[in-house]
């Protein structure tokens, strides 16, 4: 894209731009959405700025997990009424949107 030029005249070229990047020393990134999240380990990451926006540019091993809505206590409430695991548990408080009663019931 720049040709022969060397990294110190693409980063001139960038800040005449507008551009300015930085690497931020991260050792996990976390992206956490509604029904799970997204786990970054060994990232390289970094940030961008132009026109007066941030971005980031993230790369790195990446693993999912599945979220959970319920806190611990109640997973805990149901696992001990129950005698059931925690990944039974889960699977009925989810199907039950987060009723203990019912989930109870339904594992007993």
């Amino acid at each position: 894209m720049f040709g022969n030029l060397n990294p110190k005249q693409i980063e001139g070229l960038m800040k005449k731009m507008g551009i300015a990047q930085e690497e931020i020393n991260a050792s996990r990134v976390i992206i956490e959405c509604e029904d799970k999240k997204i786990k970054i380990n060994n990232p390289s990451v970094m940030k961008i700025k132009m026109s007066g926006n941030t971005s980031f540019q993230i790369s790195g091993e990446i693993s999912e997990e599945e979220s959970s809505s319920f806190n611990e206590e109640d997973i805990k409430i149901v696992m001990e009424k129950t005698g059931k695991s925690k990944k039974e548990v889960l699977k009925i408080l989810k199907k039950t949107k987060g009723d203990i009663a019912e989930a109870i019931l339904e594992l007993s």
